[in-house]
């Protein structure tokens, strides 16, 4: 999950909360108030709307997290991990439009390492946290290949 872009919001300390807690193991389905709070306090903040999709991913919602993705892009269409999030919850809902993401993420991964390294990581909590999970599997076949 994706903790950047946070600083100077309303929402801050809760974000900063929100975030250690899930760093630290917190089930995701825990979490969802916590993120639905703070897009609601600011809902032109793309962190809150991408660590939101995610939980949402991860809570078997893809309906809302297609929503709440489609928003973080849109707030920041550079973020890798909103893009990410975006392909997994359009392929989770058979939507059309996942290549064009995939491939912002893979230019994304070869021009920014440091980014890069930071999906790698997000992709296997992903999958440790919801095992198996076939549109992760894909998708990180698909930028590993």
């Amino acid at each position: 999950m994706s903790a950047s872009s946070a600083e100077g919001s309303p929402t801050t300390s809760l974000f900063e909360a929100a975030i250690s807690r899930y760093n630290e193991g917190a089930d995701p389905a825990e979490l969802l108030a916590d993120f639905e709070a703070i897009t609601e306090q600011a809902p032109r903040q793309s962190a809150g709307w991408t660590c939101l999709a995610w939980l949402q991913l991860l809570t078997d919602q893809p309906l809302l997290a297609l929503r709440s993705a489609r928003t973080a892009v849109k707030l920041n269409p550079q973020d890798p991990q909103a893009r990410l999030n975006l392909s997994l919850a359009l392929l989770e809902t058979g939507t059309t439009g996942v290549r064009e993401h995939i491939a912002i993420v893979q230019r994304v991964m070869v021009m920014a390492p440091d980014l890069a390294s930071e999906l790698q990581q997000s992709m296997a909590d992903g999958l440790q946290r919801r095992p198996g999970w076939p549109a992760m599997l894909k998708i990180q076949s698909w930028l590993n290949g």
